[in-house]
């Protein structure tokens, strides 16, 4: 984990995007969110899932905190930072971070149907992969999984 950032920071963090999310999920997305901190643990990014708002495939929440990040601090690598989002990143996510040069990935709940850093496959351990990433999940999982599960139960229940 990076040095600067404690496991209550990480808590904290997580509880925010918790937050954060049921917001998320009560406008129709998806309810995940995901802020990218800088080497001393300051915001430099943050997204929350947009795409049925904006129709756009790529409106996951951590890619929009990559763009915004980006456009911050004006540059495309992120070789001493962290992103923490409550789902575990999907496979186009994982790939972008791996691109990013993401340090560390902090995550709430596994996605066993979807999940690019673990849960179906872990693109980080891939022989190929030009970057190595620090991985850890499972950071207010219960939560994480009962936000969503709950919210996917009330959409199919329309």
């Amino acid at each position: 984990m990076n040095n600067q950032l404690s496991a209550d920071s990480v808590e904290w963090w997580m509880a925010r995007l918790l937050r954060q999310a049921h917001r998320t999920g009560n406008d129709g997305d998806v309810p995940v969110t995901a802020v990218i901190l800088n080497q001393l643990g300051h915001c430099i990014g943050w997204g929350r899932n947009c795409r049925e708002r904006t129709k756009d495939p790529m409106g996951h929440a951590e890619l929009v905190a990559l763009r915004q990040a980006s456009h911050l601090q004006s540059s495309w690598r992120f070789n001493q930072c962290t992103i923490i989002v409550t789902l575990e990143p999907c496979t186009m996510c994982s790939g972008a971070l791996l691109q990013a040069r993401m340090s560390t990935v902090i995550y709430g709940t596994s996605d066993y149907k979807r999940g690019g850093l673990g849960g179906t496959l872990d693109l980080s351990k891939q022989d190929n992969a030009h970057h190595k990433m620090s991985i850890i999940g499972g950071i207010k999982s219960k939560q994480s999984r009962e936000l969503l599960e709950t919210w996917f139960r009330k959409r199919r229940s329309l």
